[in-house]
């Protein structure tokens, strides 16, 4: 059994950020700075908080007898107690006799052959403490992006405007930012184990290094580019970060919404509607948030009866990234030319160059991640890097606009014959059907569409040829 070292990570991580936000709001109490205190205050106790509704709700100690556990998650000392408890069950294994035991199988991931499944023996006590993994790898995550995230915002809001670091804030802006990046750590690999959960997965250390390393850059490059916007343009920073979170909100309802499917009533035998309704609210909540921040390894699918897509949308991902990389130099832009006598002392060209390049290095560490590092790699039906590349192609061709079809035509009579595009297109047109696993966007045959030409070939003959490509380019993106 391993040693739950994830558990004692996220407790730390909470204890350490909660105790600097504490310490750094009594500061801002003596110095008489009330705004900055109950914002810090604020952001500290509503992820405190939601971690406590978590844990209780996970291991369901409403309907168990337990008044004492429930009253230290009362006062916020819920993640302590569950980590002593994990503890308890870990030194308590090999000592027991265990009265049960269950049997789970699991395939291996396949080197060449067929998977080939594997069965284990699980006692009592390591589902209790697999429970408790899961656990505290979700409170991570709702620590990070609606705890931690907003708060390293905020401080680094205030050094801005105050033109200084001081050490309490200097600690609790670096705590939050480990928080964040582990957060998001967590959320990859909660993705990956529930994507894959029929396999027996073996994530190496290079692969926690990569998403590190991406995580960090990214996470790192949007909270600045956040905070430089809003000290020049404070009565548009809102209505930016509005819009960002409303449309991650809306987004997974707006697809279930597509889907016409029922609405989901087996999360939780003892909710209502209204429950799961608050329940769901919730978990977009979180998605949103995010989203804000960075890319959401778990995409939720409401429509699903484990409201997560457990397909991997190389397109979705490709798209976000680029609108991403795009908002962040617009709003640098905007930095740029409204900056204040402030931002004398810096080079300001030579910041923003920084910050878009290292927002890129944060996307080559994914793609080294996802090219070499993912523990499933093997199980993708084509690469990642190629798949991406047909995404990014795909989008530039569809910002063409196409040409009339006169043109066409009048392209036909003086010397384009193509009496069987039509029909060759139509035949293509299920080809590349992208699959459950890795989405591929866009497959070489869509452009398979065989052109005679005739003895004159022009300019014109060449917008034919431009006209049907972009034909074939609008049947791809009616297959996304």
């Amino acid at each position: 059994m391993r040693f739950p070292s994830s558990i004692f990570v996220s407790v730390s991580l909470f204890t350490a950020e909660t105790t600097a936000a504490l310490y750094l709001s009594s500061t801002y109490r003596s110095a008489g700075d009330q705004i900055w205190q109950g914002l810090t205050l604020l952001f500290t106790l509503l992820a405190s908080v939601l971690v406590q509704l978590t844990l209780t709700f996970i291991h369901r100690d409403l309907n168990r007898d337990r008044p004492l556990v429930l009253f230290l998650h009362l006062l916020q000392l819920g993640p302590i107690v569950r980590c002593l408890e994990a503890f308890c069950i870990y030194g308590s294994v090999g000592r027991v006799e265990e009265p049960y035991v269950s049997i789970t199988r699991k395939k291996q991931i396949p080197c060449g052959g067929q998977a080939e499944e594997v069965e284990r023996h699980v006692g009592q006590a390591e589902g209790k403490l697999f429970t408790h993994r899961a656990a505290f790898a979700r409170t991570s995550v709702i620590q990070a992006f609606l705890g931690s995230a907003p708060q390293l915002t905020l401080q680094l809001y205030i050094c801005v405007l105050q033109r200084g670091l001081s050490v309490g804030r200097g600690t609790l802006m670096v705590i939050s930012l480990l928080s964040i990046v582990y957060g998001a750590l967590r959320c990859n690999i909660l993705a990956i184990k529930i994507k894959y959960e029929e396999y027996e997965l073996d994530i190496r250390p290079m692969a926690y290094f990569s998403i590190f390393m991406w995580r960090g850059f990214e996470i790192a490059t949007r909270v600045v580019v956040l905070v430089l916007f809003s000290s020049v343009l404070k009565l548009w920073v809102l209505p930016v970060v509005s819009l960002n979170f409303i449309a991650f909100f809306l987004y997974p309802w707006v697809l279930f919404w597509l889907s016409h499917s029922p609405f989901p009533e087996n999360i939780e035998k003892t909710l209502s509607r209204l429950g799961t309704t608050i329940v769901l609210c919730l978990l977009t909540f979180l998605y949103a948030g995010i989203n804000m921040f960075c890319w959401s390894a778990v995409q939720l699918k409401l429509s699903d009866p484990d409201l997560i897509n457990k397909s991997q949308n190389w397109y979705r991902m490709a798209v976000y990234y680029m609108l991403r990389f795009l908002e962040n130099a617009l709003l640098l832009l905007l930095w740029y030319l409204y900056k204040t006598d402030f931002y004398n002392y810096v080079c300001a060209p030579l910041l923003l160059l920084q910050l878009l390049v290292a927002y890129v290095i944060g996307i080559f560490f994914m793609l080294v991640f996802y090219q070499f590092c993912h523990p499933c790699r093997k199980l993708f039906s084509s690469s990642m890097t190629q798949d991406l590349w047909d995404c990014s192609m795909l989008l530039c061709l569809s910002c063409n606009a196409p040409l009339p079809e006169n043109r066409l035509v009048e392209s036909t009579d003086k010397g384009l014959k193509s009496p069987d595009a039509s029909r060759e297109t139509s035949d293509h047109s299920g080809y590349g059907t992208p699959n459950d696993t890795t989405f591929d966007l866009l497959d070489d045959s869509t452009y398979d569409i065989p052109i005679e030409l005739g003895p004159s070939v022009g300019s014109e003959t060449y917008g034919a040829i431009g006209y049907t490509v972009a034909i074939a380019t609008h049947q791809g993106l009616q297959k996304l």
